[in-house]
């Protein structure tokens, strides 16, 4: 893979968080038809803080990467905070992506928002449709 940053690679090679949690509080799949990436991050939260996210992702290794890196940026934060958490975070924080790839961080953004989305309805809340409201 060329034009990828050193911590795109170690990302790619060393996914962290891969896998699913058991009875997770949210979940989250989306794809991206043109290229046929498919990412799932599951979540878990405990007293208002995901505590847990671990993810599966069928896709090329920018998407692998940014699914490693947004699981790693969202645990320990709240949904809101995790909310927050942008496809160009994700981007910045792989150290880049080349543009072709940049779909891959959005992908990731997408899927932590459906994660939250989620746990709030499963919990009688209602899904955000472009984030928290204020006093949330």
């Amino acid at each position: 893979m060329t034009g990828y940053s050193d911590r795109v690679m170690d990302h790619f090679m060393n996914p962290r968080n891969m896998g699913e949690i058991a009875d997770a509080d949210g979940v989250g799949e989306v794809g991206n038809p043109a290229c046929g990436d498919i990412m799932k991050i599951c979540i878990r939260v405990e007293g208002g803080r995901i505590t847990d996210a671990k993810f599966k992702t069928f896709g090329c290794g920018a998407a692998i990467a940014s699914s490693s890196m947004a699981t790693e940026m969202i645990v320990g934060k709240t949904l809101k905070e995790a909310w927050g958490v942008t496809n160009r975070a994700v981007a910045e924080a792989l150290e880049g992506l080349p543009p072709q790839k940049l779909h891959c961080s959005v992908l990731a953004e997408e899927c932590i928002h459906a994660a939250i989305n989620d746990c709030r309805t499963k919990n009688g809340l209602p899904a955000w449709a472009e984030g928290p409201e204020a006093g949330e």
